[in-house]
């Protein structure tokens, strides 16, 4: 354990002696705790991340200059683009079949605004046999893995607060059938709360008042947790993300992989095309000719609202933060090569004074950085974009109820179903509660192969396929 004053020295370039202020008052477990967590912290980058927030450095878009950024569309207009597809989605196939692709999902979440209090990823959330979110994703991984002969290995990133939780439910559940050797998980990294003179602030005196550090700490949770190496020694040089909330996910889409590779993307996203103007998904815009993603929140409302000549919103291309990224960027941006920066935030957060007593402000007394994940966009060198199909790929648990509800997740899960069934040439009665396990089904074609199952479907029933 390094003395008090090694720490002194390690903390004083970044004017962070403070929090050694009740070190004297710590056992030696304690400081034994606190010092590794102090050594933890990058206080180079964390310092000058706020000095650039406190002098509100902070990014300035200017919108005049934004132009939509163009997607691959799923209807073809020409043969040479319906080849394309076509090609891609071979390529797909060969790369997987030779163990080239990985899943990733970003799960460290818990359930609060559903009213459930746990990880969100256990949440059972499927109509019939009321799977949890985990289930929906380790049996279609299972059944990618029986479709192309292969091993896909799944990381998974939980938080702080859930790691433990999330680590039970997979044992609890014998990792759905999985091999528990080819599914990792890791917590996702912390930043500390910075007050606006630059010091750090204290959540108790033998820790320092952290907060996750975004979903865009992805890519340095990768590398920190060992994943990075791990995917190189198995061969896996692509990687699939999703996030825990959205069970429609294709977790593998063999079109979205190979176009990705075929064009030499480091990073490639799925579009949604907007509903409406106020769609809360992010717009996927050109900047400088750089890739990038505007929130919603910050698009002046002339922009939202226009449109093309042809009646079409003009940034119709919303994020549904579905990915497929390259693992040597991953390595890139994570090891700071790329230039990748936090984002800032205002917050109120409750903290340990000089007195030792812990004051609860009323108002915003820190600055939270956190990363966004499509911050690495405009670092990545030939980013595709592909629309992906709403109906099949997209119904997000996010709310207790209304749009983005488990109620609105299992119609769009059960109107998929049936959607599928009409491709295979199957009517199915539109009363029929069809769930299909990913297990035996994760996409048209498996259905098709298996028509035989769904012959006798009558009306106001509730099936369950296997």
């Amino acid at each position: 354990m390094p003395t008090k004053q090694e720490l002194l020295d390690f903390l004083a370039p970044f004017d962070q002696t403070h929090l050694l202020r009740f070190w004297d008052e710590l056992t030696p477990e304690r400081q034994q705790s606190f010092a590794e967590q102090l050594k933890a912290v990058n206080w180079q980058k964390v310092t000058a991340w706020a000095k650039d927030a406190a002098a509100g450095n902070g990014p300035d878009i200017p919108f005049d200059k934004l132009v939509p950024a163009q997607y691959v569309s799923l209807n073809p207009s020409t043969d040479d683009e319906r080849t394309r597809l076509q090609q891609a989605t071979a390529h797909g196939v060969e790369l997987l079949k030779a163990g080239k692709v990985a899943g990733f999902t970003v799960a460290g979440g818990q359930g609060t605004r559903l009213g459930y209090d746990a990880p969100k990823g256990t949440y059972p959330v499927s109509e019939l046999q009321h799977k949890s979110l985990f289930q929906l994703f380790a049996e279609s991984i299972l059944r990618n893995q029986q479709k192309y002969g292969c091993v896909i290995p799944w990381y998974i990133m939980t938080s702080k607060i859930n790691d433990q939780a999330t680590r039970q439910f997979f044992a609890d559940n014998h990792y759905f059938g999985l091999d528990p050797k080819n599914v990792m998980l890791f917590a996702q990294g912390t930043l500390p709360a910075i007050d606006p003179d630059g010091h750090a602030l204290l959540a108790d005196r033998d820790s320092l008042a952290l907060s996750p550090n975004g979903h865009g700490g992805s890519f340095a949770a990768l590398l920190d947790s060992g994943a990075l190496d791990d995917m190189e020694r198995r061969g896996v040089t692509i990687l699939s993300y999703w996030q825990v909330d959205n069970p429609l996910i294709k977790t593998m889409d063999p079109l979205f992989i190979g176009l990705h590779d075929l064009t030499g993307s480091d990073m490639s996203s799925r579009a949604l095309i907007k509903r409406d103007p106020l769609e809360k998904l992010g717009h996927f815009c050109l900047l400088d000719g750089k890739l990038v993603i505007v929130e919603y929140s910050d698009m002046p409302n002339d922009l939202l609202q226009r449109k093309d000549p042809d009646g079409k919103l003009t940034f119709r291309a919303g994020s549904p933060a579905m990915h497929v990224i390259s693992r040597d960027f991953i390595r890139h941006v994570a090891t700071g090569n790329a230039g990748f920066t936090p984002h800032v935030a205002h917050k109120k957060v409750p903290y340990i004074n000089e007195q030792g007593e812990l004051v609860k402000p009323d108002a915003p007394n820190a600055i939270k950085l956190e990363f966004f994940l499509f911050d690495a966009l405009p670092l990545a060198h030939s980013p595709l974009i592909l629309e992906a199909s709403r109906d099949e790929q997209f119904a997000p648990v996010k709310n207790a109820q209304g749009d983005d509800s488990p109620d609105s997740c299992r119609a769009a899960l059960n109107a998929r179903a049936h959607k599928w069934l009409a491709q295979a040439g199957i009517t199915a009665p539109a009363d029929t509660i069809i769930e299909l396990s990913p297990r035996s089904f994760v996409d048209a074609q498996d259905v098709a192969e298996r028509r035989e199952l769904f012959a006798d479907l009558k009306p106001g029933t509730s099936r369950y396929f296997e």
